[in-house]
């Protein structure tokens, strides 16, 4: 994972409710642990054609919304089965957040655990936020703000824990071997009474 603090870029619009992860990367696709090269898969059904055209009407195909890497869902965004694929595909794919009035919470755990960050806002700001795909917005992980060109600021729920992992670029693995050494004089002083 990489560590980051803060993202700005104009975002990606995708409407749609109840997006689940089939939608999101395709049980055929899930038999690879490598996650380099998912991306390609991301929305497969959606992005080509039957014949492995591009299917034009899909936004992540269209030219202006090339390099964003914020994407504005409809309500239940990664609901159904559970599979780390889904925010795989999504970050290979350039994403680093996904705003939406409802995220499923397994794939919110997915994602955190894979340098993804899901922020949930009340519906009537998501609209507002679809509204305007093209606005550069700027999330800032360490106050925990969504920021519009226009002074709005969105206020959004991040654990602790969650949010020193993406500054850190960790998961919860990463974060425990970085405090190998006062874990050890721990359990020297534990072991020494």
């Amino acid at each position: 994972m990489t560590a980051f603090a803060s993202i700005v870029s104009a975002s990606v619009v995708l409407g749609e409710t109840n997006i689940d992860t089939d939608q999101i990367i395709p049980a055929r696709f899930l038999s690879t642990t490598e996650r380099k090269g998912l991306g390609r898969y991301a929305f497969n059904d959606w992005r080509w054609r039957e014949d492995g055209a591009p299917n034009p009407a899909f936004a992540f195909n269209q030219a202006h919304n090339a390099g964003r890497e914020i994407l504005i869902a409809g309500r239940n965004f990664g609901c159904g089965s559970s599979r780390e694929h889904a925010p795989w595909a999504l970050r290979d794919l350039g994403l680093r957040a996904i705003v939406s009035s409802e995220i499923a919470d397994i794939f919110r755990g997915n994602a955190l655990k894979n340098g993804l960050l899901p922020i949930v806002l009340p519906e009537a700001d998501v609209q507002a936020l679809m509204a305007r795909p093209d606005d550069v917005l700027e999330i800032d992980i360490v106050a925990r703000q969504l920021r519009t060109p226009g002074g709005t600021v969105h206020a959004f729920p991040l654990d602790a824990f969650a949010r020193t992992c993406l500054l850190e670029g960790v998961d919860e693995m990463g974060y425990l071997l970085a405090r190998d050494a006062d874990i050890q004089r721990y359990e020297e002083r534990h072991h020494a009474r």
